[in-house]
């Protein structure tokens, strides 16, 4: 069953500014639980655009969509195509865009996809599984010094450098195949008195993979981009992020977005002509509240941020 316990939905509706007759687009469908928030709020005549690239996630959300039936057109897609998807489904633009990042609870529950060290399965990572890279190639085939770089620029690991030589040589005797192998071999190469209680010594290093597997990084950029584009006037984006990476990336382009002038100050008056294509609307990013945390441990790192097309 593809569940979700979507993240500061409250706060996530709030800020989309739902109402009747709206267009708007859910980039990350997964467990449809921001959909299913917009599609009350928006009721009675409100149109949803769920997009995800797992099939797993799709499917589930014709059955739980079902009884909004001609409000709700779903599409198998990466967010950064969005624009393409709305016009498909003869659309221009939407009042507002929600972005969920990272991997969802689903895809870390289930064995089969190979996300998590918690069950023993094949290695994969991919979100969309009609894609061909998996995690198990990259750490089959990539050198050492890329397999460093990726664990350290990707997943802040500050023994990445140990980690990628454990993996190489595990791997010179055979293929690693599988989550726990791999855990293991990560856990072998960080020094005991780093191991925490909370944190498995694998959780950075899975993490970078993921990303890299997926090209999430690279498509949040372009699906800001995209999402800002095909936005109304004063129609809204939120994102929701999970990870420092995430967040700053986010953090970044709306600030970028938002911000006039960037000639020198020496200069006396503005030559590069640039002006604001958003505003802010959140200044700084909003949390999750405290019985939300008790009611969810793993939105204790989430953060919301939010702009609004000028």
């Amino acid at each position: 069953m593809f569940t979700h316990i979507p993240v500061m939905a409250r706060e996530a509706v709030h800020y989309l500014a739902c109402a009747p007759g709206g267009v708007y687009v859910d980039g990350t469908l997964g467990g449809c639980g921001y959909a299913l928030e917009i599609l009350k709020a928006s009721a009675p005549n409100g149109v949803l655009i769920g997009i995800d690239r797992d099939i797993d996630a799709l499917k589930a959300a014709e059955e739980t969509l079902r009884p909004f039936k001609d409000r709700v057109f779903l599409a198998k897609e990466n967010f950064k195509n969005l624009r393409k998807v709305l016009l498909s489904n003869g659309l221009n633009a939407a009042d507002a865009i929600v972005l969920d990042l990272g991997v969802s609870s689903h895809q870390l529950d289930t064995a089969r996809r190979g996300f998590s060290f918690r069950f023993d399965a094949r290695l994969d990572m991919r979100m969309d599984t009609s894609s061909t890279q998996t995690a198990h190639d990259l750490v089959n085939t990539l050198g050492k010094d890329e397999l460093e770089r990726i664990l350290k620029n990707y997943g802040e690991e500050r023994f990445a450098r140990s980690i990628a030589a454990a993996i190489e040589r595990a791997r010179s005797f055979k293929p690693i195949e599988t989550t726990s192998e791999l855990a293991r071999i990560i856990s072998s190469a960080v020094p005991k008195r780093f191991h925490s209680k909370n944190i498995h010594p694998a959780t950075k290093s899975f993490q970078a993979l993921r990303i890299v597997v997926n090209s999430e990084l690279d498509d949040l950029k372009d699906g800001i981009s995209a999402a800002t584009g095909a936005l109304k006037k004063g129609g809204r984006l939120v994102v929701v992020s999970f990870h420092s990476l995430e967040d700053r990336i986010v953090k970044e382009t709306f600030r970028e977005m938002a911000s006039t002038c960037v000639c020198p100050p020496r200069f006396p008056q503005c030559v590069c002509g640039k002006t604001a294509s958003v505003k802010l609307v959140t200044k700084k990013a909003v949390k999750p509240q405290d019985d939300e945390l008790r009611a969810n441990p793993r939105a204790r790192s989430a953060r919301l941020r939010a702009i609004e097309k000028l």
